[in-house]
């Protein structure tokens, strides 16, 4: 048992004026454990502390960071590392030890006084909910006499805006009213610009033996130093509990607000969430066990991404974990489809979000034009305050099309004529926006330019500023047309123009079949550079071509918009030294001016893009180069933590680095890098639904030659359940339907 002096707790509030940190640009995400459900994430060390250092550390609830600084000492020092796991993404546990302990009395050392080193176990174990942050501390003597064990904890809140974590300087800042506490309660305040008071609640399971300023300027600098100390004899142990939780209200006198009840925080909704989720996912099954790890990896990822909101009943895929952990037209619509085959659900609920925010009206502060798809949805002080338009902001040229692409998608795999319904007005309005607004001069091919001066300069997935160039490093003006929109455009309109023949809207397919037909045209005629032998990655404002050598076109081979006769030398392009970096295929290719293998756009590899360049390839009939970007990026999984593909990693040649150099501040987890994996796996079996006409091709199913079987379960086309195996042998990939429920045909197109 653990022996503690009895501190009685007092509703005596006591005030500490607020003085948190200045806001530290987070340049480096290395060694950073996420957990994360619903709104809340949060960001620590291997030890499981938050310091106010350039990795972006905290807890943040949507867009504002809710605690700045967390550290645990004991007995004044540092614990030792053992072991970190998130566990199951919402729940972690870090093991740690104890190093040797000096006894300082009176300003002396005393050696016979000391702690050896490893004689505490101290665990500490967080859970988040969305009721909040639990964490669950234990100390266990393992010596053979009693031990003296001071716990302190350090506390600081700096309520800042993810944008200012990101590095965003403001004119001003809000205020910090001082900070309330009692002897096992902290509740930090912050009145943003907004007019929005933010609090923070903390509690603890004890009283503190002391609670107060912390006054020692040499240390990383929480506001709040706690200290709690126990006796504990041999075997004995101790625990803390504490527990954060958020609330928002206006300012003002406050005082019946200062210390609510704490919320019952518990893994047990969160698990049966997770359970619910993983029962909705088609069950993969290979026989290699590393790609079953990054399977699993990557469902949970999908599952750890998801938020709730922006309305009561809604959720969406969140775009990745620190920075865009909000609504992202692009990456959730992307994500979305990389999973259709194995959760289609996710694609309806983030269609179904994005309709709700589809613009109706002009705004050129926030890029908006009616019919046009969001790009970002913040809910921080800074957009709430007009200090970024982000309200949402509508600044992707993107979003539009790939919106109509994922309806389409989405009723392939489910045929529910429902859906084609419930979007169809905001399905009739994107094309009204494509046509009207997103082709700028009437030349049939759809361009961007931002209007707002806040806005971004590209608006493209590749949306840095330098990431579009010619071929002698320079970069382009606008308006600006890339290359893949317009395959997003051909896919899109040919996918409503099979909707509308379900709707009998014979016009309106007719139509959309012929304009079609038409930007193919365009395309070939306007991107194709001869003696290049390649598509420009876009056209700058004047038509020329921006014709450094991208990805770009490898996406174009996804949507299909790229000639057959021409495709052979695109592949060619993409698979070459230049592009081709051995773990996955580049942003921009090496050896031109401005290749950078560091550089956000214009270098670097991302798993997503080579997903859909490999589903590009397979479309066309290269079935072996397709399986060949699959294993390399799979094998670059394997050195990253957790089997979890981050959101990009630098382009360095695989001979000169024999392991990924990752990106230093790289979402991760993150959206469509998680669903690279599921788009993989669609890719090498082949899977194509047609739920309309009960019926699921398997086209060209080939495994390459580290995956020897794979079988699915579960697998739901329409009303239809389906169970295949397919096996790999002397070179020929069979397929085999082991169970069938409901009227599906499965055929095998050679």
């Amino acid at each position: 048992m653990a022996t503690a002096r009895t501190m009685p707790t007092t509703d005596e509030i006591r005030w500490i004026e607020a003085s948190p940190r200045p806001i530290e640009k987070a340049t480096d995400l290395g060694n950073v454990q996420v957990l994360k459900h619903s709104n809340l994430y949060l960001l620590t060390d291997q030890f499981g502390d938050i310091h106010p250092d350039g990795r972006g550390l905290g807890l943040y609830d949507g867009d504002t960071r809710r605690l700045s600084c967390a550290i645990l000492r004991v007995s004044g020092q540092r614990p030792v590392l053992l072991q970190a796991s998130t566990g199951s993404n919402y729940r972690g546990t870090i093991q740690l030890t104890n190093p040797r302990l000096e006894r300082n009395l009176r300003d002396k050392v005393h050696p016979e006084e000391s702690l050896a080193s490893q004689k505490l176990g101290i665990a500490r174990r967080r859970t988040l909910a969305a009721a909040g942050l639990e964490e669950r501390l234990r100390i266990v003597n393992y010596s053979e006499a009693p031990e003296t064990v001071e716990l302190e904890l350090e506390f600081s809140n700096d309520a800042a805006d993810i944008f200012e974590v990101r590095g965003w300087t403001r004119e001003a800042r809000g205020t910090y009213p001082p900070i309330a506490i009692r002897d096992d309660r902290i509740t930090f305040r912050y009145d943003g610009l907004d007019g929005v008071r933010r609090y923070t609640y903390l509690a603890f399971s004890e009283a503190a033996e002391s609670l107060g300023p912390n006054e020692h300027p040499t240390r990383d600098s929480g506001e709040v130093l706690g200290a709690w100390r126990w006796t504990l004899e041999p075997g004995a142990s101790a625990d803390l509990r504490w527990v954060l939780w958020t609330a928002e209200g206006p300012t003002g006198d406050d005082r019946d607000r200062l210390f609510p009840d704490a919320p019952h925080v518990s893994g047990d909704e969160a698990g049966a969430s997770y359970h619910a989720w993983h029962r909705g996912i088609a069950e993969t099954h290979t026989d290699n066990e590393l790609f079953n790890i990054a399977l699993q990896r990557s469902a949970a990822d999908m599952r750890l991404l998801v938020n709730d909101g922006p309305g009561p009943t809604e959720r969406y895929i969140a775009a990745g974990v620190p920075w865009f952990s909000t609504l992202f037209g692009r990456d959730s619509l992307i994500a979305s489809f990389q999973a259709l085959a194995f959760r289609p659900q996710l694609a309806i609920e983030t269609l179904e979000v994005l309709a709700s925010l589809q613009a109706t009206r002009e705004d050129p502060g926030r890029d908006a034009e009616p019919g046009k798809i969001p790009h970002e949805l913040r809910t921080g002080e800074m957009s709430r305050a007009h200090e970024i338009p982000h309200t949402p902001y509508y600044g992707s040229v993107d979003s539009t099309p790939l919106f109509l692409i994922v309806v389409g998608g989405a009723v392939d795999w489910t045929g529910d004529l429902s859906l084609v319904d419930r979007f169809w007005p905001n399905v009739l309005a994107a094309l009204e926006w494509i046509d009207r607004w997103g082709d700028r001069d009437g030349d049939g091919l759809v361009e961007y330019e931002r209007r707002s001066p806040n806005g971004l300069v590209n608006q493209g997935w590749k949306d840095s500023h330098d990431a579009i160039r010619d071929r002698h490093g320079n970069e382009v003006a606008g308006p600006i047309a890339l290359a893949e929109v317009q395959g997003y455009v051909f896919d899109a309109k040919r996918r409503i123009a099979a909707l509308a023949r379900l709707r009998g809207e014979d016009e309106l397919a007719t139509r959309l079949e012929h304009e079609s037909e038409q930007l193919r045209q365009r395309f070939e005629d306007a991107f194709w550079v001869e003696d290049q032998g390649y598509y420009a990655m876009a056209l700058d404002g004047q038509k020329r071509p921006a014709d450094a050598i991208g990805s770009n076109a490898g996406q174009c081979l996804w949507s299909g918009i790229v000639s057959r006769e021409r495709a052979r030398k695109v592949v060619d392009r993409l698979l070459s030294p230049e592009m081709f970096s051995g773990w996955g295929i580049r942003t921009y290719a090496q050896g031109q001016v401005g290749y950078n293998p560091i550089g956000y756009h214009t270098g670097t590899v991302w798993p997503h893009d080579t997903s859909l360049i490999a589903a590009g390839l397979k479309r066309y009939g290269f079935h072996d180069e397709a399986n060949r970007l699959v294993g390399r990026v799979f094998e670059a999984a394997q050195h990253f933590e957790d089997f979890r593909l981050p959101e990009l990693f630098c382009g360095f040649d695989r001979e000169v680095s024999p392991i990924p150099v990752p990106y230093p501040v790289a979402c991760s987890p993150q959206a469509w890098a998680a669903g690279a994996t599921f788009l993989f796996l669609e890719t090498m079996l082949g899977l194509r639904a047609h739920a309309g006409r009960h019926e699921l091709e398997l086209y060209r199913p080939i495994l390459p030659d580290w995956l020897g079987k794979v079988t699915l379960t579960n697998l739901r086309v329409g009303d239809a359940t389906v169970d295949l195996l397919f096996h790999r042998w002397r070179g020929t990939t069979s397929a085999e339907v082991l169970r069938k429920s409901g009227d599906l045909d499965v055929t095998i197109r050679l």
